[in-house]
């Protein structure tokens, strides 16, 4: 059942240097009030300044000077404002949690970020930095639960049965290897048998890609606990991941919370930072 692995110039005028100062001094104030106000405040805040890229970029200028460090045309240092950019990949707030508190805290050990978000389907894969290398919908164990049965991991997949048939949450160390198929997989919990690894549409009646590519992840619960991820996905996104920096898998609850699970804690004031969290790459 599983084999382990063995391996872009404007020309400047008195008229335009006026209005650069007006704006830079605008910027200034205004992301001063900004990180100046309670986190509940601050949306309302960004919603009322600049959006333009220029004004954005001045922005976070601004805001790294009201700081105490120097402003600079190259991005603050990546520890002061280490977040998951997720972009417009949408995302449930625990994911976000999750990915977020991992990078910021260091527990990923300076190692890729992968979340597999459990109740909406997902999977993401971030770099060591944060920035987001993919997101893909994933299928799951078709058992609804966060353990895992003891010795479910050495039984034939025929005696599994259907209410063991869990995807465990935790944090995993990912491991790339390769099962008893000779298959390359990266493994979750080898223990449990429970690895991440290409789709696989050998049951016509279970309809594994037409799951994948549904619209709401409802009918995403179909493998006995592995997490199956689309065939370039894995290839492309996950396994060279993997492979150059090695992973730390968090596999989010779905029944308890991310704090319980992982002693997690809300970043403070990550919507701000967010904004201007290395706007370059």
């Amino acid at each position: 059942m599983k084999h382990h692995p063995t391996q872009h110039a404007r020309t400047s005028s008195p008229w335009t240097d006026f209005l650069g100062g007006t704006r830079q001094g605008f910027l200034l104030a205004a992301a001063a009030v900004v990180l100046a106000l309670p986190p509940g405040n601050q949306s309302a805040a960004i919603a009322s300044t600049p959006t333009s890229a220029w004004s954005m970029q001045q922005a976070r200028q601004a805001a790294t000077a009201s700081m105490g460090a120097p402003p600079a045309a190259e991005p603050a240092p990546r520890e002061l404002i280490r977040l998951a950019q997720f972009g417009d990949s949408p995302a449930t707030p625990e994911a976000r949690h999750v990915a977020n508190w991992a990078l910021h805290s260091g527990d990923h050990q300076n190692r890729s970020v992968v979340v597999v978000d459990k109740k909406d389907a997902r999977v993401f894969v971030f770099d060591k930095d944060g920035r987001l290398l993919g997101a893909t919908p994933a299928l799951l164990g078709s058992a609804i639960g966060d353990h895992t049965v003891p010795g479910v991991g050495d039984k034939p997949i025929a005696q599994v049965l259907p209410e063991e048939r869990t995807t465990p949450a935790g944090r995993f160390i990912a491991e790339p290897g390769m099962n008893a198929n000779g298959e390359d997989v990266v493994w979750v919990d080898y223990d449990a048998a429970v690895s991440m690894h290409r789709v696989r549409a050998t049951v016509k009646s279970e309809r594994r890609l037409q799951r994948l590519a549904s619209p709401t992840p409802a009918d995403n619960r179909i493998s006995y606990g592995c997490i199956n991820l689309p065939k370039a996905f894995y290839e492309d996104i996950l396994r060279p991941a993997v492979q150059s920096a090695g992973a730390v898998i968090y596999v989010l609850p779905e029944t308890a919370s991310p704090p319980e699970v992982f002693g997690s804690y809300e970043v403070p004031h990550a919507d701000i930072l967010a904004l201007f969290a290395n706007p370059s790459r």
